[in-house]
């Protein structure tokens, strides 16, 4: 993983320090609430419900053990012991004193980390495939360029007051597992360079990305991006906050204009000015091999032992473990979805468990994946059993990943300012209804996405299942809608009838998941494609019938 030069050293300790005086000056009052507000949000603190939240930055979603450790400690000392994991691979502190953010922050610096460019109209944290470098299926490991947009962004003296916020993925795999057609710039990363989508998001307006260049060669990648945002910088609305991120105004000059005027952009600048040469190219991969892999021997007939021995076991390997380039290793999935607990939240001592874990199995790497689970990228076959039985001491176990109860959710109304709705207890009452675990095999992969308002953080938009909670004077209720996919076939979920009630849910979401079972015509038709060759209609019915 990256690992701080002295650049980064002193940026993030100036930082700390100009933002430590501002906290100072807020609490002896020479800052009002509403001067405060846009440092702050500067520095990834926000203030909810009942308590400031920090966001801490975790770039592309790689951590190692020692940093997991750190948010260990962090929990247990200055919050309620617990960090919720984002679904921009970051972690989020919900019960912050104000008067600890500079101590949390000096922490955080000792372990190369920082809360930076976590929140306000800049370009955030830019997010990847949870299994880069690992996966069977990548063509080429898209970190590297990750941690080159972050040192390109990070405090852009053009970029740091755009018209709203803005977010970047990458791709280096034939599966899209980054989202990439539901952000600002999508990047698809191809043995012939950089494809470009631009003018995808969720929130109000939902839209799904335009390809708008293929082939931009990695040595010209950030003076393409660059002409992207200053088009964008330029002509954004700023004088409606829905109508301000860059979706809008590509809906609004048409992908091909936006292109033109982009291309357009591009040829004026000097290129070679804002482009990183090969050598740092060449510096930033190096840190980014593979881990020095452990030949360990491999008993398949042993594992099929203790698989018959353990039908848990058993379904975690076949849930949980994802295939990785070496035929002697997997990645592994670590579930914070433990049935009727909040989706991404872990303890500080299930925070250790996972950094001892990954010492011990991981070769001290772990990665945030946007789902809010927790990745061990790199795991020899050999030791499955014995990961799986310390994680199940401490309830990270819970085989169901891509999964009906493997639910995205935000934190709705229980902290955030802008809900209108609770996602959390209905993500719980949702996964308690699939809590037995044949069942949840019985009906395979099947992604919910829960969102407490039209903000979308939850999501929903692209959920096979999506839902949304909406305020009907004063009362909570939630919009369902079918059919949404983040993955290289991607497509925004269709409201499907009227609102629900919040106990009349998870009912309904049972009807649908049952009529499923009868409609698909193998076990290997999953409900997305059910619904995608029925059409969502066909479950209308199921979903607002009386129960």
């Amino acid at each position: 993983m990256y690992v701080y030069d002295q650049f980064d050293h002193a940026l993030v300790r100036e930082r700390n320090a100009e933002f430590s005086d501002q906290v100072a000056r807020r609490l002896s009052g020479e800052l009002s609430e509403d001067q405060f507000k846009p440092l702050r949000l500067m520095n990834g603190l926000y203030l909810q419900l009942h308590a400031y939240m920090l966001r801490i930055a975790i770039p592309y979603g790689v951590l190692s053990s020692v940093q997991m450790r750190k948010f260990a400690h962090i929990a247990r000392t200055y919050d309620r012991d617990f960090g919720h994991f984002t679904t921009r691979q970051n972690l989020q502190f919900n019960w912050i004193k104000l008067a600890d953010t500079p101590k949390i922050l000096e922490e955080l610096a000792e372990v190369e980390m920082h809360a930076m460019q976590t929140s306000g109209n800049c370009i955030r944290n830019t997010t990847t495939d949870q299994f880069s470098g690992a996966a069977k299926d990548e063509l080429d490991d898209p970190r590297p360029w990750a941690e080159l947009i972050r040192q390109w962004s990070t405090i852009h003296p053009e970029f740091t007051f755009l018209p709203r916020k803005f977010k970047i993925a990458i791709t280096g795999a034939t599966k899209d597992r980054a989202a990439i057609r539901v952000h600002d710039i999508g990047l698809h990363l191809t043995p012939k360079g950089f494809e470009v989508y631009v003018g995808g998001g969720m929130g109000r307006t939902p839209h799904l990305g335009h390809l708008i260049k293929s082939g931009v060669p990695g040595e010209k990648l950030l003076s393409y991006l660059e002409a992207c945002l200053r088009v964008y910088n330029r002509y954004g609305r700023r004088d409606n906050i829905y109508k301000a991120r860059i979706k809008i105004l590509v809906s609004a000059l048409g992908p091909d204009e936006y292109a033109r005027q982009v291309e357009e952009e591009w040829n004026t600048l000097d290129q070679a000015a804002i482009d990183a040469p090969y050598y740092e190219i060449d510096r930033i991969r190096s840190f980014f091999p593979d881990p020095a892999f452990a030949d360990k021997a491999f008993d398949q007939a042993a594992l099929d032992r203790a698989k018959a021995a353990d039908p848990a076991f058993a379904r975690w390997v076949r849930n949980n473990t994802h295939p990785h380039k070496r035929d002697d290793h997997v990645s592994v999935t670590i579930s914070t979805k433990p049935v009727g607990l909040p989706p991404g939240d872990a303890s500080s001592a299930q925070m250790d468990v996972m950094a001892d874990v990954a010492d011990s199995f991981a070769y001290s790497e772990l990665r945030v994946a946007h789902d809010q689970n927790i990745i061990l990228p790199h795991v020899a076959k050999a030791d499955l059993y014995d990961l799986y039985q310390q994680l199940d001491r401490v309830n990270l176990s819970t085989a169901n990943a891509k999964k009906i109860s493997d639910i995205i959710a935000c934190p709705g109304l229980d902290y955030c300012t802008l809900a209108n709705a609770r996602s959390i207890p209905l993500s719980q009452e949702i996964s308690k209804r699939f809590a037995d675990a044949d069942l949840t095999d019985e009906i395979g992969e099947l992604e919910i996405k829960i969102s407490g308002c039209i903000n979308a953080c939850g999501h929903h938009h692209v959920g096979h299942i999506g839902i949304l909670g909406v305020d009907k004077q004063g009362i909570e209720f939630y919009q369902i809608l079918l059919g949404g996919r983040a993955d290289e076939k991607a497509a925004l979920g269709v409201i499907t009838g009227k609102g629900l009630p919040a106990e009349a849910v998870p009912a309904a979401i049972e009807r649908v998941v049952r009529l499923y079972l009868q409609l698909r015509t193998s076990p290997a038709e999953r409900f997305i494609d059910v619904v995608e060759r029925l059409g969502r209609e066909t479950f209308a019915e199921a979903l607002h019938e009386p129960a």
